[in-house]
Formats: C-alpha cells, structure tokens, sequence
C-alpha cells in the first residue's frame, strides 16, 4: 500500500509519514496540540516551505557555494560524534535492587526537614511585648495584633510567616519556634531585630521519603552517573587509541 501523499513541492513528494516524523521531533507539550488538523495543517505548510526554499538554495547555487560545504562537513562531524558518543551510553542500565541500594547509601538526601509555621509580632521593646501579651491574654486576635502592632512586614498578613525549617530564623527565634507548643503565645523572645510574640500554628516532623516517591530520581541520577563515568572512560581509551596533544590551555 502505497504513503498518502500530502503535497507536492517542487517536484517532491510530502507524505505523511514525513509530516508525523516532523512533528515527532516537536517537544512533548506542542505535539498534544497536532491534532488539532488546523495546527497540523500549519505544518504541513511549513514543510511545504522547507521544499521550496531547498529548490531555491539549489537553483541559486547555493547548495554548491563553500560556505555551504563547509557547514555540512560541521554538521557531519557533529552528528558522527554525537551517535558514537550516544552509541557508548546508550545500553547502560540499572536495576530496581541497584536503585534501592542507592537509596540507602543516600537516604540524606531525601530528608524532609522539620517544619514550624508561626505567626509573630515584633516591636521594639519587652515592654511594648509584654503589654501586647496582655492584651492577647484578654481576648485580642493574634492576626489583629500582628496587623496593629507589629512593625516586620509580616504584620500586614497578620505576622504569618508560613512554614519555614532550622537555619532560615535568627537562633533565638528559631529555639522558641521549634520548642513551643502549639497554639499558645510564647515570648517575649528577643533578638536582633527587636522583641518577639509568637505563636505556633503547626509543626510537620522531619522525615525520609519513601523509596517508590524518589525513585524515578535516583533512577535518573545513578543513569547520569554511570553515563557521565562510562564517557570518561571511553574518552581515555580514544586518546590512547588515537592520540592527543594539548598545546595550550584554552
């Protein structure tokens, strides 16, 4: 059975087949959107174009100019080494007892650290604190304090500062953070910056993912690994083969 033919132009046949090996080579994202025949439609046109500037570049001697000859002997060199390259690391492979072994030998890199959400109130004085911890004491909202009192940025979101883990907070702040109990006002804590009021609203205890959640990434890391040192080596075994001599540094 004989390719359908799309078009012809300038005496050449598009198919197709060529047509979908074009847009086989289009990144993932844009390839959901050819079937869409209208989008598909624009390639073809597009291809159709590619046609009729080649016959150009032919006729118009282009084809046979040294410039062009000379990009092609780049390109051929390029592509040559590239498929030779591709060729040494392509069949490389790692299993699932690899990947676990992986896992275990690496299970610090896939610590989730510890996490405190807090809101807080910063002023200049313990004095201003501990007036404000009064009112608090009475009834008063903390948000509503944060946003009358406060005077860190944070007070117009009523001092929330969102989750944050050890080594992002002052050492004075971060103690009172992490060793309080939720819910309740701790301070005055000071600091640097001023005076503090917080409040923890939620802590999330560090942890070790789990190994089917990483996987996929340990997959992909031990992959360039492996990849990256069988390169190295095959790049040793072609300078002894061949030869190499560096003149200079570049």
């Amino acid at each position: 059975m004989s390719e359908k033919i799309l078009a012809v132009a300038a005496g050449h046949e598009i198919t197709e087949q060529e047509l979908d090996n074009l847009i086989r080579n289009y990144p993932p994202e844009q390839q959901i959107y050819m079937s869409d025949p209208r989008a598909k439609q624009q390639v073809l046109e597009q291809l159709i174009a590619f046609h009729l500037f080649y016959k150009m570049a032919v006729d118009e001697g282009i084809t046979e100019s040294q410039e062009y000859q000379q990009l092609v002997a780049k390109v051929k060199v390029e592509l040559a080494s590239h498929m030779a390259a591709t060729s040494v690391v392509e069949s490389i492979q790692v299993t699932e007892a690899e990947e676990q072994e992986y896992y275990e030998q690496h299970m610090e890199q896939f610590q989730e650290k510890a996490q405190v959400r807090a809101r807080h109130i910063l002023v200049e004085t313990r004095e201003q604190a501990e007036n404000i911890g009064k009112e608090l004491e009475q009834g008063l909202d903390f948000a509503e304090a944060a946003k009358k009192y406060s005077t860190c940025p944070s007070g117009e979101k009523g001092g929330d500062l969102g989750y944050f883990t050890r080594g992002q907070m002052v050492p004075e702040f971060e103690k009172a953070a992490f060793g309080g109990e939720t819910g309740k006002v701790i301070g005055p804590v000071e600091t640097q910056f001023g005076c503090h009021l917080i409040l923890v609203e939620d802590k999330k205890e560090g942890f070790v993912k789990p190994f089917g959640q990483v996987r996929e990434q340990i997959h992909q890391q031990v992959i360039r690994t492996r990849q990256q040192a069988a390169y190295d080596e095959k790049v040793k075994e072609l300078e002894a083969a061949y030869g190499v001599e560096r003149r200079s540094e570049a």
